[in-house]
């Protein structure tokens, strides 16, 4: 079952894209009830995640500065002058405007990992730096945005939905993964969990998918003729990040593993997290909301084309 996944997976992931939009486009209020799966889908699918990677290697994970520095490097120096760039397409068009930088100078700290594991990335060594990714965004967010957007812009931005998904993506499936691993070297029952989590990551993810792209495709078709502008930015953006990447994993001799882990935390944004703060932003920006959406699904099938193409492009050395 598993060999079958594996070999399958990129399709599983575009089936589940396409039936969740579907579903999305044809069954009235479909929507809000995919919306409400879309939390405990993430969870379930990073709880699966984190249980495969065991915690004696968080230990050696969070003592390679080298790695963190060079993921802050590519997030924070790299990317947000590639942002820079890309934004000033809509720079016309503040409610654009202010989503696409919402969402592209925020890397990713939830589904990036299952992302880099599926591509034999080193999906411990950014599950350790999620913390010091999360605290980095939330110090430097405004103080990109002042200068990107205007000063003005951050008196009607709340962090608070930062700290709460840092909770929820982060502490509570980490938390879980942890207790069950270390049930699992007494508890036969905890290491059936163990068992059926890794067993079921490919169709977890396929059904995560289909839930995202379910509940967010019709506010994509609502707005589709003022989100056009943005969807050239975003392709740009997956097409330019992991070149950045490559240049920073090589720019500090990174090995195979965490090489592709730093070309898919500099590619991967945090689309879900800072869409609650694009949805809180008053009604002259109420599309920024929509450009953060649009967003998630163009980097969704970026991220199953990179799932693929990255393990190519850096290839295991024998």
């Amino acid at each position: 079952m598993i060999a079958w996944a594996n070999r399958w997976q990129i399709a599983l992931y575009l089936a589940g894209m396409l039936v969740g939009g579907a579903i999305g486009l044809a069954v009235p209020g479909s929507a809000a009830v995919l919306e409400t799966l879309v939390t405990p889908a993430l969870i379930l699918l990073l709880f699966a995640t984190f249980l495969a990677v065991p915690f004696a290697e968080l230990g050696r994970a969070l003592r390679d500065l080298r790695f963190l520095v060079a993921v802050l490097i590519l997030n924070f120096v790299f990317v947000p002058v590639l942002v820079f760039g890309l934004s000033r397409f809509i720079a016309h068009d503040r409610a654009l405007l202010v989503g696409v930088l919402l969402v592209l100078l925020t890397p990713c700290i939830d589904y990036v990992v299952v992302f880099t594991r599926l591509a034999g990335g080193s999906a411990s060594r950014l599950l350790a730096v999620s913390p010091v990714l999360m605290l980095a965004q939330l110090a430097l967010l405004p103080v990109f945005l002042a200068v990107m957007a205007g000063p003005d812009l951050l008196d009607s931005i709340d962090i608070a939905p930062f700290l709460g998904a840092f909770l929820l993506f982060i502490v509570l499936p980490l938390g879980s993964a942890a207790v069950t691993q270390a049930l699992g070297r007494r508890v036969r029952s905890a290491r059936a969990v163990e068992r059926t989590m890794d067993a079921g990551m490919v169709p977890l993810l396929a059904l995560t998918l289909a839930v995202i792209v379910g509940a967010q495709i019709d506010v994509v078709r609502a707005h589709a003729a003022e989100l056009l502008g943005v969807v050239p930015i975003y392709v740009a953006f997956l097409l330019v990040a992991p070149v950045l990447g490559i240049l920073v994993a090589r720019m500090f001799r990174q090995d195979v593993p965490t090489a592709r882990a730093t070309v898919f935390s500099g590619s991967t944004r945090n689309s879900l997290v800072v869409l609650p703060l694009a949805l809180a932003l008053p009604e002259p920006l109420a599309l920024a909301s929509a450009a953060v959406v649009t967003q998630t699904l163009v980097e969704l099938m970026g991220m199953v084309a990179l799932v693929r193409l990255v393990p190519r492009i850096l290839p295991a050395r024998t």
